[in-house]
C-alpha cells in the first residue's frame, strides 16, 4: 500500500513540477506577492511574534516580501541536519549569514542562534503542491512531517492556485497543515485552527 502511493506521489510530483515551471515568471512574482498580501491578513499573523519561513527554491512561492516588510517579527529558517539525524533544526535569519545546501536552497548559518520549535508561533510551509484537506506534497525527503508531527503552532500551506488541488495521496507519515493561502484565496482545512483565519 504505502509503495502504491510512493509511486502516486512520485507520478504526481512530475506532473505538479511542471505545472509550475510552465508559470511565467512574472505571473510567480505577482502571485508570490499577492499571496504575501493575504499572509498579512490573517490573524495568525498578526498575532505571531516568532514566524519559521523559508528560502524559495526551483520557482516556489516567494516570501521574501514579508521578511522586509516585518522586521518586528523575529524570522526564523530551517535547516537541514546531515544523516543520521536527517531532520530540520531552526535559527534565527540573518541576510548577511546565508550558506548554501547542495539541494539549492539558501539556509541560515550553523553559527546564528538556535531556535525551539515551540518558540514557533507561526509556520509557513512550501510545498510543492497542497490538496484542500491540507495534506502536502513536497520533495519527498519527508523533513517537514517529521517537524509538524510535535508542531503546537499554527501551520500554513503556500502554494500557486494552479497546484492546489482536490486530492493528493497521503502515507502513514504525512501530516496535513492547518490552512492553505494561495494567491487568490485562504482556505481553512480539516487541521484548521480558529487563530488561521482571515482578521
Amino acid at each position: 500500500m504505502q509503495d502504491d502511493i510512493a509511486e502516486q506521489k512520485k507520478m504526481i510530483r512530475k506532473q505538479c513540477r511542471q505545472t509550475r515551471q510552465n508559470l511565467s515568471e512574472p505571473f510567480r512574482t505577482f502571485a508570490s506577492q499577492q499571496i504575501c498580501n493575504k499572509i498579512e491578513n490573517l490573524q495568525a499573523f498578526q498575532k505571531a511574534s516568532v514566524v519559521l519561513t523559508y528560502m524559495p527554491i526551483k520557482a516556489e512561492v516567494d516570501l521574501r516580501p514579508l521578511l522586509d516588510g516585518f522586521p518586528h517579527i523575529t524570522w526564523v529558517l530551517p535547516r537541514i541536519l546531515p544523516e543520521p539525524e536527517h531532520s530540520l533544526v531552526f535559527h534565527i535569519y540573518d541576510p548577511n549569514l546565508l550558506v548554501y545546501h547542495p539541494f539549492g536552497m539558501a539556509e541560515p548559518s550553523r553559527h546564528l542562534p538556535l531556535i525551539a520549535p515551540g518558540e514557533i508561533h507561526l509556520a509557513l510551509v512550501p510545498g510543492l503542491a497542497y490538496d484542500r484537506q491540507g495534506w502536502r506534497l513536497g520533495y519527498g525527503g519527508g523533513y517537514y512531517d517529521r517537524f509538524l508531527q510535535d508542531f503546537a503552532g499554527i501551520s500554513l500551506g503556500v502554494v500557486y492556485e494552479a497546484l492546489f488541488l482536490d486530492n493528493l495521496p497521503r502515507g502513514h507519515y504525512d501530516i496535513p497543515v492547518n490552512g492553505v493561502v494561495t494567491e487568490l484565496s485562504f482556505y481553512a482545512t480539516s487541521a484548521q485552527s480558529s487563530a488561521s483565519g482571515p482578521s
